[in-house]
């Protein structure tokens, strides 16, 4: 059996549709019909029941998707164990979104290696959906979040508040000059209800960029302010690239943590530990850009 087509049913499974699961895995929504096709005349039951509104699951689907995800972790934990490189006794891979790398996960990284020379780890970038699906997979042990998703198997723990702060890349900003000179990063539904109540001349601006703190690239060279963790803004502010503009309100914003619970316990030990130390720094980082508001 194809581990490509228990992805593809996996896949559909989760989204309940051809449709999503074809742009998830970045083929056809014809090449996820013939996979699962396949899938289901090797087992010799129908999988899902197809419709105009998606796809669903039927009984020996719902029983078929235990095995499925088992078979797809057992994989990836094999993978992981034989490819664990010469001079290594263990591995490791997490991931993160991209915001929660700077100044949290790469800092995270250095205190695990620290912590146990022997470790090989594998670090990934991932939207939440990507990282679920490692997590639910087996392929990943641990993620950074801000949206995390409770399945079976899996443990969330929050990390640390992340505190968006207003900064434009030039001296002195003030509120009425940003309107012309302002794009919207979008960090979620429940921060868009926020800039809506608490910056309606700011609700238009007719550009937003759905790619977190990387946008910082892009309004550092391009004369526009925006929200930004404080976390990341730092290096900037202390640089004098950016700057922050006084008396606006400050948004937190929720980091996750993600567990496999099959996580051996002596690796999750240490991997908390070493976490909470980064997020102890990153949290300073943010004090210190709060206390200059």
């Amino acid at each position: 059996m194809e581990l490509a087509l228990i992805r593809t049913f996996l896949e559909v499974a989760d989204t309940g549709s051809f449709v999503a699961a074809s742009a998830r895995l970045f083929v056809t929504q014809s090449a996820v019909s013939l996979r699962v096709q396949r899938l289901e005349d090797q087992i010799g039951r129908p999988l899902f029941v197809r419709s105009k509104a998606g796809a669903e699951l039927t009984p020996a689907g719902m029983e078929f998707e235990q095995y499925a995800r088992a078979l797809v972790r057992n994989w990836e934990q094999a993978r992981q164990q034989v490819a664990i490189p010469e001079g290594f006794t263990r591995s490791l891979t997490i991931g993160a979104q991209v915001s929660l790398w700077p100044r949290l996960g790469f800092r995270w990284i250095d205190a695990l290696k620290l912590a146990m020379p022997n470790l090989g780890v594998r670090a990934q970038l991932a939207l939440p959906d990507g990282l679920t699906r490692a997590m639910t997979e087996g392929v990943m042990q641990i993620s950074l979040t801000y949206a995390p998703t409770l399945r079976p198997g899996l443990s969330v723990e929050k990390v640390i508040d992340d505190e968006l702060v207003l900064v434009a890349p030039w001296r002195n900003p003030q509120l009425d000059e940003l309107p012309g000179r302002y794009v919207f990063i979008d960090w979620g539904p429940d921060f868009l209800h926020f800039h809506d109540a608490h910056l309606p001349k700011l609700s238009n601006p007719g550009l937003t960029l759905a790619m977190g703190s990387l946008a910082a690239k892009f309004i550092l060279t391009r004369d526009y302010a925006a929200y930004l963790p404080a976390r990341y803004a730092k290096r900037y502010i202390d640089a004098g690239t950016l700057s922050l503009v006084p008396d606006m309100p400050v948004y937190a914003y929720p980091a996750w943590s993600v567990w496999r619970d099959d996580l051996e316990d002596d690796l999750a030990d240490v991997a908390r530990k070493t976490l909470l130390a980064a997020a102890e720094q990153a949290e300073d980082d943010t004090q210190e850009v709060l206390e200059q508001i």
